[in-house]
């Protein structure tokens, strides 16, 4: 593989935008579909998603995926048909494995299952990977994170890589998910891998041999990695280690 770093800025993201929905798309998804821009490594879905209060994703099916959920902003409730539930908000990550097939939604947790009802918009990443080992059985995790765990270092939020002490695991050995929340002049230096994908869910960094980057901006490494990444205004970032690929 020849080493490169891709970036790809907010701006030319696919967008989905319906009456409570403000969504867009790094990789091909629902009716856009660009047979050039289908994944990165094991990555196939980035989507950087806004709903408002007390609106949300009806049930819908998921097959032979593991899809990891991160808020930013605001709450958002899960439910599924294996009876799972539960309020996914900012420091506490969710990974779901479709194997075989499951059922899920995803709402804006406006009516508060606990607390007062609010009027704030939640504001989530969804990532998927599709798991190493097909039809295995679904399942579902959550995990709150420790604020300090996050603060001016990589952690390691979901992975399947062995030796990785992840805050969740995924069902692919080759990935894991690494996520910085850095003040002004924090740094951190990427992992090495045949596959890297960087986003800027909030604020805006430096990228060492690439300059600026702003909110929603995302890079695709391949055959690189230990840049580093400097945050120029409070900023968190999401990165993907991936050391296998997605068949061309």
């Amino acid at each position: 593989m020849t080493p490169g770093m891709d970036v790809r800025r907010a701006g030319d993201r696919y967008k989905t935008r319906i009456g409570w929905l403000d969504s867009k798309h790094s990789f091909s998804f629902g009716h856009h579909h660009d047979p050039r821009n289908t994944h990165h490594g094991l990555l196939l879905v980035n989507n950087d998603d806004i709903v408002t209060p007390g609106m949300g994703f009806e049930t819908h099916p998921h097959q032979d995926m593991e899809i990891v959920t991160w808020v930013l902003r605001g709450s958002l409730v899960h439910q599924d048909s294996e009876g799972h539930s539960g309020v996914i908000y900012p420091g506490l990550a969710q990974r779901m494995s479709a194997g075989t097939g499951i059922l899920h939604s995803e709402k804006n947790d406006s009516w508060r299952l606990e607390g007062a009802k609010h009027e704030e918009p939640v504001h989530f990443v969804q990532m998927w990977v599709v798991p190493d080992e097909a039809r295995i059985a679904p399942g579902y995790e959550q995990l709150e994170l420790d604020d300090a765990l996050l603060r001016g270092k990589l952690a390691i939020v979901a992975s399947g890589m062995p030796g990785h002490d992840a805050a969740i695991r995924i069902k692919n050995k080759y990935a894991a998910l690494h996520v910085a929340r850095l003040e002004p002049g924090d740094s951190v230096d990427l992992p090495e891998a045949p596959f890297l994908h960087l986003f800027v869910p909030r604020g805006s960094v430096t990228l060492e041999g690439a300059g600026a980057l702003g909110e929603g901006d995302a890079v695709r490494f391949t055959a690189t990695g230990g840049q580093r990444v400097t945050a120029i205004d409070p900023a968190e970032i999401l990165v993907w280690e991936m050391h296998a690929t997605l068949a061309a």
